[in-house]
């Protein structure tokens, strides 16, 4: 039976850990994702948790850390954001190749320059072609459910990858919202004990960890990795109706929201998705056909079924938290409309990059894109193809 509670989307990270009660957690802290190893830290001194927390000098070495406890065999959990992920970079690579299942907590935040604190998809976005899987949360609850099926996912033997839980900093992470919770038990039962394969320190294990692989073999190791990725849409899609029979929460790789009959549809990914379904309810008392799509699952990248969600649609404008500096917009912009060219889907498209920085986005701006798309479908784009938001000047 769920269990009411009020939380911050930190905190909701920090119960699902303590359910899970992973082995190692090594971490360093950084704004806005430092709360999630400081609760882990009081639980484990409440004797909550028996994890074996790694205070280290800095994210390369959490992510390095991470690396050789979960190689050691040890269900391993980090945390970061912005700037620290950056500087765990070269290590988040590794860790992929390796095919090692890290679960990390990422909580998004602008990566500088100009420095900024505040919600921004370009830490995770920045880290899309590193081989990790990445989920996204749109509220508090969400992020808990997440994380409590990623050990699933990640560990799956036809997986064998690292997962990234992204939320939105301070607009989800430090927001107290209503949650629903689970109880301890069924949770522990569904996350299961961590039995790998392969591990270091197994006496009997033959297998040695980060290889030097060079052209007669690396293409093979990447190929497989892919697989992997490949793999991963069905164990996400299993682990989310097994974890809907304890929850009664059901998930996909995306929601549909409105979709049966929209014309003009937003693809947008976190937070902002709560805004745009307000500003959908609101049209469609006008009479508006509005829909949207709030992309979950962004590694794998759902294309050919994000494609046929799109398939009736007139307009679409995809909204972009991050800036690709491509000169064509943002990451899940580029990816949505190769997916829409190569499935044939003739929907008008627009790129919208928004929110950056923490920039606000109210139901009145999202209601006056749609207005856009209305006009872009009786007059074409016209220049409009890739664009901000809320912009001044």
């Amino acid at each position: 039976m769920s269990i009411k509670n009020r939380m911050s989307g930190n905190e909701a990270l920090g119960e699902a850990i303590r359910q899970i009660n992973p082995d190692v957690m090594p971490a360093f802290p950084i704004t806005p994702s430092t709360e999630i190893p400081q609760f882990v830290s009081n639980m484990i001194a409440n004797g909550q948790v028996d994890t074996e927390f790694i205070p280290v000098e800095s994210e390369h070495s959490a992510m390095s850390a991470a690396m050789g406890s979960e190689a050691a065999g040890a269900r391993t959990i980090t945390a970061t954001s912005s700037c620290g992920l950056a500087l765990m970079w070269e290590v988040l690579y590794v860790a992929a190749s390796s095919r090692l299942p890290i679960v990390m907590c990422c909580v998004n935040r602008g990566l500088t320059g100009p420095l900024n604190i505040n919600a921004e998809h370009s830490d995770s976005m920045g880290a899309r072609d590193s081989g990790w899987l990445q989920i996204y949360a749109e509220n508090n609850q969400e992020a808990y459910d997440n994380m409590l099926m990623a050990h699933r996912i990640a560990e799956h033997p036809d997986v064998r990858l690292p997962l990234m839980i992204c939320q939105d900093g301070f607009i989800t992470s430090h927001a107290v919202e209503n949650i629903l919770l689970e109880e301890d038990g069924p949770i522990r039962e569904f996350v299961g004990k961590y039995e790998p394969e392969h591990y270091l320190l197994n006496e009997k294990e033959t297998m040695a960890m980060g290889p030097y692989a060079n052209s007669p073999y690396c293409m093979e190791a990447k190929r497989a990795q892919v697989q992997g990725m490949m793999n991963a849409k069905q164990v996400i899609l299993d682990v989310a109706k097994e974890y809907a029979k304890i929850s009664g929460r059901e998930y996909g790789l995306f929601e549909e929201y409105k979709m049966n009959d929209a014309k003009y549809v937003l693809v947008a990914i976190g937070s902002a998705c709560g805004t745009i379904k307000d500003a959908v309810d609101e049209l469609r008392k006008e009479g508006i056909k509005a829909g949207m799509i709030k992309v979950r699952v962004f590694r794998p990248f759902p294309a050919d079924e994000l494609a046929k969600a799109l398939s009736k649609a007139s307009v679409v404008a995809v909204m972009d938290r991050a800036e690709s500096y491509s000169g064509q917009g943002g990451p899940l912009g580029a990816e949505t409309m190769a997916a829409m060219y190569r499935n044939k889907c003739t929907a008008e498209a627009i790129n919208v990059v928004y929110g950056l920085s923490g920039r606000d986005v109210t139901v009145k701006d999202i209601k006056k894109l749609y207005l856009q798309l209305i006009s872009i479908e009786a007059n074409g784009a016209k220049g409009r193809e890739y664009q901000y938001l809320g912009l001044r000047g």
